[in-house]
């Protein structure tokens, strides 16, 4: 029987972590990580775990400043992710649960979930319901917009540690320039690799038509959000008219947007993002819509806890492995054959390597 627990505080520490490999895309290109690591301290001695990843090195500490708000509403309150979540989206209805606010939310539903899964001696995944057991994963840490022959070069190297599957980003000022990139790495890497391609909502829906019927027969996996994130109807157009799959999700604001993407049948894949969609909590009702609607659901970023959460999914699809938290963790994922490995310890497996926070901290 899990141990009754009692939030005491919550504590969030900004960091800006170095990439091992710069990523160039549509939007910017990303040369440091900025997060925030959530700390959730019980009463009774056990700290649940999350982090966060800011987009740019500015929010951090804005996140920090809602964490502390919200340590101050729920102090004393048992930890139970459920009622938690209501009880702090009852307290930032005027402000709206969105943007930081969400984010904030969505670290301190995590943190109450590893608290819990640790509480019990399990796996999150296991708490789940769920055996823990390795996740199929594609290498997402690279191939960048960079020239082709580079993009052939870097897609070599990503497989290294037996990865089946990468994924390269799309969007470059020219639809040539893409077609050689796609090209060079198609050639360069065996047959039996999966590529996936992200154009990260860089087309308008003309240009995103002319570009993806020129790549259509390219042997992509798929193609990742290559208009508006939430232009549903754009993107069931181009579903329809496309033999080459669409992937869209990273973006969903909690579940009910899942719900409206697979109403308009925006994509043929799916892939939440758990920060985006609500932690654990948002997460499991998105796994419930995507197994209904017999939608492959993968995950974006956050590797270490979205592991736990695809192998609790009925329709599990892949993995997206980063590294960009592996510098700050005392355990870094293991990737073995291809695949994200789960420990066998209680929660997310996230313990900080305080040594590595400290270099990264930011003031």
């Amino acid at each position: 029987m899990s141990a009754v627990l009692h939030v005491r505080a919550l504590r969030g520490t900004p960091v800006a972590v170095p990439l091992a490999r710069s990523l160039g895309t549509s939007a910017q290109t990303i040369r440091y990580a900025p997060l925030l690591l959530v700390d959730l301290d019980t009463a009774e001695g056990i700290t649940g775990r999350a982090y966060l990843f800011c987009y740019l090195p500015a929010v951090p500490a804005a996140v920090a400043h809602i964490l502390d708000a919200a340590s101050g509403v729920i102090a004393g309150a048992r930890v139970a992710p459920l009622d938690i979540g209501k009880t702090l989206t009852r307290h930032f209805r005027l402000i709206g649960v969105r943007g930081i606010v969400a984010m904030a939310l969505a670290g301190i539903d995590v943190a109450c979930w590893d608290a819990l899964a640790i509480a019990a001696g399990m796996p999150l995944a296991a708490f789940l319901g769920a055996a823990p057991k390795p996740m199929r994963a594609y290498n997402s840490n690279g191939l960048g917009l960079i020239e082709a022959e580079a993009a052939a070069d870097e897609a070599e190297e990503l497989l290294a540690g037996g990865f089946s599957a990468i994924k390269m980003r799309l969007g470059r000022p020219t639809l040539d320039a893409d077609l050689a990139a796609i090209r060079a790495v198609r050639r360069r890497v065996p047959d039996e690799i999966k590529i996936m391609a992200d154009f990260n909502q860089a087309l308008t829906l003309a240009e995103a038509k002319r570009r993806c019927h020129a790549i259509d027969g390219e042997g992509l996996y798929w193609i990742e959000e290559p208009i508006r994130h939430d232009d549903y109807a754009g993107c069931a157009e181009l579903a329809r008219e496309l033999d080459t799959p669409i992937q869209i999700g990273e973006n969903f604001a909690g579940p009910h947007a899942m719900a409206t993407a697979i109403a308009a049948r925006a994509a043929d894949f799916m892939m939440p993002d758990l920060e985006r969609i609500g932690g654990v909590t948002g997460w499991q009702q998105a796994a419930a819509l995507a197994a209904t609607a017999g939608i492959g659901i993968s995950s974006h970023l956050f590797p270490e806890a979205s592991a736990h959460l695809l192998a609790a999914s009925p329709s599990a699809h892949w993995l997206e492995y980063v590294d960009w938290a592996a510098p700050i963790l005392a355990e870094p994922m293991q990737i073995v054959d291809g695949c994200g490995h789960i420990r066998d310890t209680p929660g997310t497996g996230l313990v900080w390597n305080d040594e590595a926070v400290a270099r990264y901290q930011l003031p």
